[in-house]
């Protein structure tokens, strides 16, 4: 069966699929941006087979999202970085945390907390319109074609 290649859609959503939409990538990104960041230490981490985490970082790195850099050379090791385009990405994961703390996390509670650098204080993202600093949430929009409609 034909994987569909959502990245030739004319939809941002589709192209971001396309990138991180296999269930592991965002589980991926999310353990190198809190610092997991050698081959090893995220397959420990997730419990992911080494052939389908090999897999995940090299379509990671061919999209633009992960680095891969050597952090020895005798033997030659490696570790992942996220890119600026990845370090974005990770935006979007935060506004997945804030969702799942909402709807999913129960009566235990978040999993984990964020502390906001600038203030000081345990937060969470919140989407504002990037030009009146208003919160912005699906049903204060309208969705209009833009110049890339097809």
């Amino acid at each position: 069966m034909q994987r569909t290649q959502f990245g030739d859609m004319a939809c941002s959503i589709a192209r971001t699929l396309d990138v991180i939409g296999e269930p592991w990538s965002p589980l991926i990104l999310r353990d190198v941006y809190v610092g997991i960041s050698r081959f090893e230490q995220i397959q420990q981490d997730l419990g992911i087979s080494r052939k389908v985490l090999t897999e995940r970082l090299k379509w990671l790195v061919t999209a633009g999202i992960l680095e891969r850099k050597e952090y020895s050379s005798r033997p030659p090791r490696h570790e992942y970085v996220l890119t600026t385009k990845g370090a974005e990405l990770c935006d979007l994961l935060m506004v997945m945390v804030r969702w799942g703390d909402r709807w999913l996390a129960g009566e235990a509670g978040p999993p984990v907390l964020y502390r906001h650098h600038a203030c000081g204080e345990i937060s969470h993202v919140e989407p504002r319109c990037s030009v009146c600093g208003e919160p912005m949430h699906a049903t204060d929009i309208d969705v209009l074609p833009g110049p890339g409609f097809a």
